[in-house]
């Protein structure tokens, strides 16, 4: 493989990992705020679908994405609602909704299957775009994907150095003490979940308007990606900066699978299109290894210089959720 081609490879796993990352993002917001929302796979789907129907019908990009965060906000807004305002279990609601939009979007789509629709096209920057590797890499891609870049930045300003990120992390390890100080939780709660999921719902158009343009109902290899959205949230343990590492990690995981599959002409093709969700849950499971007790036994047994250094190695990769995740506030 030439290195040209490489370079291609790499520009197209940035541009792959765009959708998740709108989804992964967004997520991360709203679980920041303490509230879990698992509709994501069925969001992303219906936020897909309906973001194609709306783009080819009216021809408009513009209200093709917009379509697509009101959709991801709507459902987001439902979670809210059951959880917040109804002190229902929001892994329940969450679950359903995932259920429920996907089945819609396939329904609801279906009479526009494998038809024709705009497409976001890439955006060459002027002189950046012609710099050696970087401007191919980085400056010949569509908005959406520039947009994932500064998504990334700013989520991490916002969360770690601004003082309405600061309240966002209060409400979701300490909503007591963030009461107490005069937050509003469960409005900022609320807030922060509709606008999670609207996030979440740039995510369909991101790839149905973009990656691969068209809606394919159960073909568009769309579906199982809020599920790994939801694993790579926790496997940034909260964080933009490190949830975009497990973003770009997934898609050079399909990327490799496609590279690869010349060189191993034994292997079902199958197998390395499935690849990359096995080794994210893997990934997921050794970022929590080291909060097992079999784990300290083993560790006891190693020598000291070894066992320091391995100890050092989980504690740098583990991950603890905020206190308030999934816990339902209530005023005394």
């Amino acid at each position: 493989m030439t290195g040209d081609a490489i370079i291609a490879g790499l520009a197209g796993v940035l541009a792959a990992a765009a959708p998740v990352l709108f989804a992964v993002i967004g997520e991360t917001i709203t679980e920041r705020a303490g509230v879990i929302n698992l509709s994501l796979n069925g969001t992303i789907l219906l936020s897909a679908m309906g973001s194609f129907v709306v783009a080819s019908t009216t021809g408009s990009l513009l209200l093709g994405f917009l379509a697509g965060a009101l959709i991801g906000a709507g459902v987001a807004a439902i979670v809210a609602f059951s959880s917040i305002t109804l002190r229902q279990s929001q892994v329940a609601v969450g679950f359903v909704l995932a259920l429920l939009c996907r089945d819609l979007a396939y329904f609801l789509g279906n009479p526009f299957m494998g038809e024709a629709g705009p497409r976001l096209t890439a955006t060459r920057i002027p002189l950046l775009s012609e710099i050696p590797v970087v401007g191919p890499l980085l400056f010949r891609q569509n908005l959406m994907t520039y947009l994932s870049f500064i998504l990334i930045a700013a989520a991490w300003l916002w969360i770690y150095k601004s003082r309405p990120g600061l309240t966002l992390r209060s409400v979701g390890e300490r909503p007591r003490a963030a009461f107490a100080r005069g937050a509003n939780v469960n409005r900022l709660r609320f807030l922060y979940t509709v606008l999670g999921g609207a996030l979440v719902g740039l995510a369909g158009p991101a790839f149905s308007l973009a990656v691969k343009a068209g809606w394919k109902g159960t073909i568009s290899g769309l579906d199982g990606i809020g599920w790994i959205a939801l694993a790579i949230t926790i496997f940034g343990a909260w964080n933009p900066l490190r949830a975009a590492f497990g973003c770009y990690f997934f898609a050079l995981l399909q990327w490799l699978g496609v590279v690869l599959q010349p060189s191993l002409p034994n292997v079902p093709s199958q197998v390395l299109q499935v690849a990359p969700f096995p080794l994210m849950i893997l990934a997921l499971l050794l970022v929590n290894i080291g909060n097992a007790e079999w784990v300290e036994r083993m560790l006891a047994a190693l020598p000291e210089r070894t066992r320091h250094f391995v100890a050092r190695v989980l504690r740098s990769m583990r991950v603890l959720p905020p206190a308030g995740l999934g816990v339902p506030f209530e005023r005394e």
